[in-house]
């Protein structure tokens, strides 16, 4: 039955309720016989993404089926959380907030409004770092190995194009082409690959010992003349993806050259000697990989940061790899795995390999605190586990 002015106005005042004081139209809510609790989700959605739809842009959900929902704009990540309400949340098309009717003088009618759904819940979003783990784990299931190599031919491994990535990695679009440039992918064929190490540093060789033959500075290689001399021994798209991930490029005078990233160059050499050995002196270690890096160029400890780690217990000293990207990405079980390694660290040690575990304006401090104790030890402050490791 549909309610008539005089039952409204009865029923405020056998509710005590001043009709002077509210406004003079009235919802008359029914439920809709389609009305289901199931069929809507309720989104809360902070304006920078509510923009983002309203301009006509997408955010996407990803994860497969045994990972945890997030939901993706072009350039961030947030974790999807349900929230739910004490009070009742109805749906109501066209229904009229007190400013719209307000604003409209002719609304002191009664106004029938059905209920197309309800909800006791709705999904909250927090920021959070995107999941890139994987991403690196996918493409090292076959990392290229080279033209000559006949293991692609007979490889089982799935090959990923840019939208298999988007399907498969927890991250927005923008975060996860960021991080291909960072582990030095390259497209190959249409699909993004890892260069495999062996074959990275075999170009990375050719590299240096042509700026050693012909003598040009470090911060001076000519692309041209590299793609004319090393283009018979190595595709010249390789060549370029070397000194891209290895040099830093620009243009003088209409022609491009690459200055060679000492940090880099030398850590990858510091990888290759230390990649076979288990533990290695680390005086004989300094020593070698000076020796072994291009003239001109200087090796610092400092450079292997999140790659090795220096065990100063031991005597003598020793060096052993630690790649922080081998470490799990999610932060009790990233810090279980290294007080399994050392019962203690110093913060200057731990820092590398936590550092990217810090959320938007999280401080290394503010982790060590939620996930270690802290102690002194011979004058130095020094982090353990805040539980017993088995």
């Amino acid at each position: 039955a549909v309610r008539s002015r005089a039952e409204v106005d009865a029923t405020l005042q056998t509710a005590k309720l001043n009709p002077a004081e509210l406004l003079p139209a009235v919802h008359c809510l029914s439920f809709s016989p389609r009305a289901g609790g199931g069929e809507c989700c309720l989104l809360q959605l902070e304006p920078g993404l509510c923009a983002e739809l309203e301009a006509g842009r997408s955010l996407v959900i990803r994860g497969e089926k045994d990972e945890h929902a997030v939901l993706c704009s072009k350039d961030k990540t947030y974790d999807m959380k349900i929230a739910d309400t004490s009070n009742m949340l109805l749906f109501v098309p066209g229904c009229k907030t007190p400013e719209e009717l307000n604003a409209d003088p002719a609304s002191c009618n009664i106004i029938h409004s059905q209920i197309a759904g309800f909800s006791k819940n709705y999904w909250e979003l927090r920021r959070c770092r995107p999941k890139l783990k994987k991403l690196r784990k996918l493409l090292m299931e076959d990392p290229y190995e080279g033209p000559d190599s006949q293991k692609d031919e007979t490889s089982t491994f799935s090959k990923y194009t840019t939208e298999d990535l988007l399907s498969l990695i927890q991250a927005s679009e923008e975060e996860i082409l960021h991080q291909l440039q960072v582990i030095d992918a390259c497209k190959i064929e249409g699909y993004w690959r890892i260069l495999d190490f062996d074959y990275e540093m075999k170009l990375l060789n050719h590299v240096i010992q042509l700026i050693d033959s012909e003598s040009w500075p470090l911060s001076k290689v000519p692309l041209c003349a590299c793609l004319e001399e090393l283009g018979s021994l190595e595709p010249r798209e390789m060549i370029e993806h070397i000194l891209l991930s290895y040099g830093r490029k620009y243009v003088d005078d209409g022609e491009v050259f690459f200055e060679m990233r000492e940090d880099k160059v030398c850590r990858a050499i510091a990888q290759m000697l230390l990649q076979n050995a288990v533990k290695f002196g680390l005086s004989e270690f300094k020593e070698v990989w000076q020796q072994s890096v291009p003239e001109g160029m200087t090796t610092r400890l400092d450079q292997l940061q999140g790659l090795a780690l220096v065990d100063k217990n031991s005597r003598p000293e020793t060096i052993f790899m630690l790649k922080v990207e081998d470490l799990p990405e999610d932060n009790q079980e990233r810090f279980n795995s290294l007080f399994g390694i050392r019962e203690k660290w110093t913060e200057v040690d731990i820092t590398p390999y936590i550092q990217d575990l810090c959320a938007e304006k999280q401080t290394v401090g503010a982790l060590l605190t939620k996930y270690a104790r802290s102690s002194m030890l011979n004058g130095v402050k020094v982090y353990n586990s805040r539980r017993l490791l088995s």
